[in-house]
């Protein structure tokens, strides 16, 4: 609606995981290292937390975009599943065909088990990435344990990669799961962006779409970050609705003011107005 009024080409600030739209902050950067590291990694589990909102799927969207020849993903997004579902939806992303009529859960650990023993022969690796990881039942996880118990002399058979709200550190931190916690040989944390990323944030997402100026003021861009506490979900949504509130005021410059009103839509309250200590220049 608003991308005439601003020169757009495209949607700066939408929440889709978009890769390209991804800004990389120094520690998202970080983060995409250890993800990437867990692909060719010699076994055992990379875990990567953060608050929700903070880039956890759009970086996963980017791992994969970035996979080796020699490396095939199976990639789990809806991880509230029993161990036979699990099991059933591991098989159907690295296409291992199991008899229709299967009881128990045995005949697809043996199959699975015999496919990563064919893929190490064949030089290949397999990495099973889970998204919102906080939601696997205890029994879940111990069974994706037993599956890295196939290994060789040098390495597991099967990576692991974990992407979950920091919840599921302390799930993981439980007695019963300490031998899964044992294995993890990678751990980061995404916090929350500064006042100065939030800022490189907007103009890398305006830049993308198209814009030719930054339409946010140094008010507004440090009344994003404050109403949005430095989460970019949060900031591109708060975004997205000032430039509309702009637009619908005939104005092509976003003040703090716009930006609190788009908050209090978004949060469906009226957020603190607490003044800024160190107001942001546009960088475009």
């Amino acid at each position: 609606m608003y991308h005439a009024h601003f020169d757009l080409d495209a949607s700066p600030f939408s929440i889709a995981p978009d890769p390209h739209f991804l800004y990389m902050s120094e520690r998202h950067r970080e983060a995409l290292a250890h993800l990437k590291w867990g692909l060719t990694s010699e076994g055992g589990f990379v875990l990567l937390t953060g608050e929700v909102g903070t880039g956890k799927t759009t970086l996963s969207r980017c791992l994969l975009e970035q996979i080796p020849e020699a490396v095939e993903i199976a990639f789990v997004i809806n991880p509230r599943l029993t161990v036979a579902e699990l099991l059933a939806t591991l098989c159907e992303e690295l296409g291992i065909g199991v008899p229709a009529a299967t009881d128990g859960t045995k005949p697809m650990v043996d199959a699975i088990n015999g496919y990563l023993l064919q893929a190490h022969a064949d030089g290949r690796r397999v990495v099973l990435v889970v998204d919102e990881a906080q939601n696997l039942g205890t029994d879940v996880l111990e069974q994706i344990r037993l599956l890295t118990n196939l290994e060789t002399n040098e390495r597991k058979l099967l990576q692991v990669i974990l992407l979950g709200q920091p919840e599921l550190a302390t799930k993981l931190a439980a007695p019963e799961l300490r031998q899964l916690a044992q294995r993890i040989t990678a751990r980061f944390h995404l916090t929350p962006l500064s006042p100065e990323e939030l800022s490189a944030l907007v103009h890398h997402r305006l830049v993308v779409a198209g814009a030719r100026r930054n339409p946010f003021d140094a008010g507004a861009l440090t009344a994003i970050h404050r109403h949005a506490r430095g989460i970019p979900r949060l900031a591109n949504v708060i975004a997205d609705r000032a430039l509309l509130g702009a637009y619908a005021e005939g104005t092509d410059t976003v003040s703090a003011a716009i930006v609190g009103r788009a908050a209090a839509e978004v949060l469906g309250s009226q957020p603190a107005d607490a003044p800024s200590t160190s107001p942001l220049r546009s960088p475009l």
